[in-house]
């Protein structure tokens, strides 16, 4: 399987790149452009453009709204990981019917955040079983706060929250395929977990994995640098040396891909570690331009150099 190309990722949906990641109102005093970013980002999933990608054995994957959605189609119903804004049901109806005629019958959120989950109550109504990591109910259960970004949610509706939780590990198998999940220690969130498709060798990152872009750190839902250093340490564990990755955002990828975006969230962490111990202040850090070896390659999305600078810093 030969992954995307950044260029052809691009090319496929500009609501993906758009939805990468949440664009920021307010950052450490950062100037704030306008109104509501969540409701801005569902009015786009209004007319993005779902691409369908076929991995391996039966699991393909829908990019275009919100992160990646991957798809087990069969006789026992569709297995989707993560759901995508709601304003892009019909889109993301007909890019599941294109795959086959079965009904939903498994949802599983990779984390809480709402690009993820936005179409959470829609698929239930639709005949989904939502299952998740019971931080990811809690979460959708009570008010939450993206602090780095100025962004507020209150409770999902009660058709929109997990109905099947788990703390550790959970295993389901459906058509004739077997998926672990498994938590993360705090990574992007509190809330991730990774689905391991065991038979056709797929690992689903959710957003513990950025590709080609630098990751959003939320440490306001318990995320840190050090966890997703170790979660991509674990993402490099799993599998084989041929494990497909999906991205919670970007191509689909593969473990020297990974491998690279591991050594660079070291670098820069360790980079980042040592100016704060030398006394800098988080303007004199971001002076220093840490990130500058690495810009070109990841920087180019809406976390920047300068905002992952102030992200890794704010967790060293």
């Amino acid at each position: 399987m030969t992954p995307l190309s950044r260029r052809q990722f691009l090319a496929t949906s500009s609501a993906t790149a758009a939805a990468a990641y949440f664009v920021p109102r307010t950052l450490f005093g950062q100037a704030a452009p306008p109104t509501d970013r969540a409701a801005a980002m569902r009015a786009a999933g209004v007319n993005a453009k779902i691409t369908t990608q076929h991995l391996r054995d039966n699991v393909h994957v829908l990019m275009g709204s919100g992160g990646n959605i991957a798809v087990l189609p069969g006789p026992e119903g569709k297995l989707l990981v993560d759901s995508g804004f709601a304003t892009s049901r019909p889109q993301i109806t007909e890019a599941l019917d294109g795959i086959s005629a079965d009904p939903i019958q498994h949802l599983i959120d990779t984390h809480w955040h709402f690009d993820h989950t936005d179409g959470n109550e829609w698929m239930h109504s639709a005949g989904a079983t939502i299952v998740a990591h019971e931080r990811t109910l809690e979460r959708l259960s009570t008010p939450q706060e993206i602090t780095a970004f100025g962004m507020h949610f209150p409770p999902a509706p009660m058709g929109a929250r997990p109905t099947k939780t788990f703390s550790t590990t959970h295993t389901i198998q459906t058509n004739k395929a077997t998926l672990l999940l498994t938590h993360y220690d705090p990574a992007h969130t509190d809330t991730d977990i990774s689905i391991l498709f065991t038979d056709a060798d797929i690992l689903h990152c959710g957003d513990t994995f950025a590709n080609g872009a630098y990751p959003f750190i939320d440490y306001s839902s318990g995320g840190h640098i050090n966890g997703m250093i170790r979660a991509a340490e674990r993402n490099l564990a799993t599998g084989t040396s041929s494990t497909i990755l999906i991205p919670g955002h970007g191509p689909i990828g593969n473990k020297t891909q990974l491998s690279e975006s591991h050594d660079m969230l070291v670098t820069v962490r360790d980079a980042v570690a040592n100016l704060k111990k030398q006394g800098r202040t988080l303007d004199e850090t971001v002076a220093a331009k840490p990130t500058a070896a690495f810009d070109e390659k990841y920087g180019k999305a809406t976390v920047n150099g300068e905002l992952f600078t102030r992200l890794v810093y704010q967790g060293v």
